[in-house]
């Protein structure tokens, strides 16, 4: 028996040409920025608008706290009581001062680890979690692993520099991406000042106060790694993560890079019922066509003016009758080699079979195996 694969009906809306506007600015940005590396990405699916060096292993200094505050929330309730331990307390670097014997839920804790950058709530919060630093180091490596962190070590919560303790600007932006979807989180990173267990804790991220939609996240510093800042911000429903490493100039470098994000790009929407400029044609039926509207709503980030490419994978005709709202096939939407969208597509009508037409025993058999594997289509695959 025959088994055939069709991607029937190719539907170029617009020709691909990617992207226009933003490589030519990305061009000049590139020059002008002063971090070593960078990496912006668009959050939600986490494709890469713009890099620099951003595989490059790197010291990361306390931007390592995104993630110990990540696997902290993962695996313990917020409001859970942790009392201070004499060994957690007098950490190197920045703190909270932590004092033997006093109790500070979870929350507070990750207020002053991620407001403050408090060294001493890291030991806490790792210790708490996991009963040790290298216990609670084995978790983040994990959790950095699922996420897809292939050029990630974690040897300590707070970042201090040690061997074996590294990241790159890319990995950095998926361990935010996943960060930022949890509340709490993302609610702790966005407050500009507050108090905690009788302390007044600042955020140290300027750009809260300094640039229109920031919703966070965290800076670094020590000596050996410099100066690293990891943000994100959201406009027009457009939400972006910016990494820089080694970056001496990091406030105005993500300005610029928000500033080019921005104007470089624009979300666009398709909606359920939305009409698809295709048509099938129909065998047997009482209209020689039938058109197609989206499935469901689906938005991607475009190069503001550009162009992309739709198709559509599909059987090349049907069999009346067909019923409107029925699954035809899929569409999938390109800008140059990315994919940007998939959705399905539906029938956008309902067409009857013609009353007098008669169909030879083999035009029988060919219709009732097209109708038996109709649905096969929707997995790339109609069978024939």
């Amino acid at each position: 028996m025959l088994r055939k694969a069709i991607a029937a009906l190719l539907i170029s809306i617009t020709p691909t040409l990617w992207p226009p506007r933003a490589a030519a600015g990305a061009d000049t940005l590139a020059r002008e920025l002063s971090a070593k590396a960078v990496a912006l990405v668009e959050a939600d699916t986490g494709r890469v608008l713009f890099e620099k060096n951003s595989s490059e292993r790197m010291k990361i200094a306390s931007t390592t706290k995104i993630l110990t505050a990540l696997v902290a929330l993962e695996s313990c309730d917020p409001d859970e009581a942790v009392e201070i331990k004499s060994e957690w307390t007098g950490i190197e670097g920045s703190s909270i001062y932590l004092k033997a014997g006093e109790k500070l839920t979870v929350r507070e804790l990750l207020y002053g680890l991620m407001l403050a950058s408090g060294n001493d709530a890291a030991v806490a919060l790792a210790c708490h979690t996991a009963g040790g630093i290298r216990e609670f180091a084995a978790l983040m490596n994990a959790r950095a692993a699922e996420l897809g962190c292939k050029d990630s070590s974690f040897a300590n919560p707070s970042g201090l520099d040690e061997d074996g303790h590294f990241s790159t600007a890319r990995d950095l932006a998926k361990i935010t991406a996943a960060a930022m979807e949890n509340e709490i989180f993302a609610e702790i990173v966005s407050t500009k000042q507050t108090n905690a267990a009788g302390r007044s804790l600042k955020n140290h991220n300027r750009l809260l106060l300094e640039y229109p939609g920031t919703l966070g996240v965290k800076t670094g510093y020590t000596k050996s790694a410099g100066r690293s800042l990891v943000s994100c911000a959201e406009r027009d429903g457009m939400r972006f993560i910016c990494v820089t490493l080694s970056d001496p100039d990091d406030w105005a470098d993500h300005t610029a890079l928000y500033d080019w994000a921005f104007e470089a790009y624009e979300r666009v929407t398709i909606k359920r019922g939305d009409e698809i400029g295709a048509l099938i044609p129909v065998i047997s039926g009482v209209k020689p066509s039938v058109g197609l509207v989206a499935g469901a709503e689906c938005s991607f980030i475009f190069a503001r003016g550009g162009e992309y490419a739709e198709s559509i994978i599909a059987a090349p005709f049907a069999y009346a009758a067909v019923v409107r709202g029925g699954l035809a096939g899929e569409l999938v939407i390109e800008g140059g080699d990315e994919v940007l969208a998939r959705l399905s597509v539906l029938y956008a009508e309902t067409v009857r079979k013609r009353a007098e037409e008669k169909l030879t025993v083999w035009e029988q058999l060919k219709r009732a195996w097209y109708l038996a594997n109709e649905y096969g289509v929707y997995r790339g695959m109609i069978y024939y």
